[in-house]
């Protein structure tokens, strides 16, 4: 299955970027807080990689498995580049990515961009971002590992910034680690954050594509991800299947819930159908967030 390429990104901020009279190069400029923050296509051609780059050696056959990648689904993950000039840029992070894109034959590359003087200005606006309700996992994901990297914080320090508890933080970092293909599901809502905490646990990516496939094709539920990722993992013949005392279309309901809520959700019903429906927060600022789920 092919996942749907996702659109041009920046398409102002890089025409901004390609215009002297408005060029922006310190964060005491008045417009940089539309640069920073933001994504930009920039030409490819006009990034230098780090000449402090420890890292020279990079596996052939690994860039060009990521080059046909990129070739098929695009850039999951921006780079991250300092402005040095009108139109010159130097390479922070991503450089696999961005040798990948040279040998995919891409002119532009979607970009982070960082000026000379801008961290508290990048730390704010990150924090801003992660606060908007219409991020999917995998934004709010590199959002968090931005925040980490590029403004020195401890998982601690950005739990205490975001209003997350840090096993939250936790989650959504190893989300990163899943195969590219199932990233782009996920920023496509093709599954949910339930169904990617799920396939997380698999470290082989071959096995994780296949459930991936099989989340699709056979609209599976959390639930059911979660039982074949366990059995997958502890594979006994005489194991039998968990059983739910719910029936099926409740815990369809259940898992619905779940993934549009992002939050577990628990529920409770007797022979009778009555029952309770308990969901889940993590902060103040969480339970808001549902709520505003609720009231729309």
């Amino acid at each position: 299955m092919t996942a749907k390429k996702k659109p041009a990104l920046g398409k102002g901020l890089s025409a901004l970027l390609k215009d002297p009279s408005s060029d922006v190069s310190s964060a005491q400029d008045e417009r940089a807080p539309e640069v920073v923050g933001h994504i930009a296509e920039i030409d490819i051609d006009s990034i230098e990689v780090n000449p402090f780059q420890p890292r020279t050696h990079f596996d052939k056959e690994a860039l060009e498995d990521l080059s046909n990648s990129i070739s098929e689904l695009g850039i999951v993950q921006p780079i991250t580049v300092r402005k040095v000039g009108f139109n010159e840029y130097q390479l922070i992070s991503g450089e696999r990515r961005f040798r990948a894109s040279k040998l995919a034959g891409l002119k532009a590359i979607p970009a982070y961009i960082r000026l000379a003087d801008d961290q508290a200005m990048l730390e704010m606006a990150l924090v801003e971002n992660i606060q908007r309700q219409d991020l999917d996992a995998i934004e709010i994901a590199l959002s968090y590992k931005r925040l980490i990297e590029e403004c020195n914080l401890t998982q601690e320090q950005m739990s205490d910034r975001v209003g997350k508890k840090r096993s939250t933080v936790t989650n959504y970092l190893r989300l990163l680690k899943l195969q590219p293909l199932i990233q782009a599901g996920i920023r496509d809502r093709m599954l949910s954050m339930g169904h990617a905490r799920a396939l997380v646990n698999i470290e082989d990516e071959t096995e994780q594509l296949k459930i991936y496939r099989d989340i699709i094709a056979e609209d599976l539920s959390v639930r059911q991800v979660e039982e074949r990722v366990r059995q997958m993992k502890d594979p006994k013949p005489e194991s039998k299947p968990v059983q739910d005392e719910l029936p099926p279309a409740i815990r369809d309901i259940r898992s619905q819930l779940a993934g549009y809520f992002d939050s577990n959700v628990e529920v409770k019903r007797n022979a009778k159908g009555k029952g309770s429906l308990v969901i889940k927060f993590d902060s103040d600022r969480d339970l808001e967030r549902i709520l505003e789920l609720i009231n729309r």
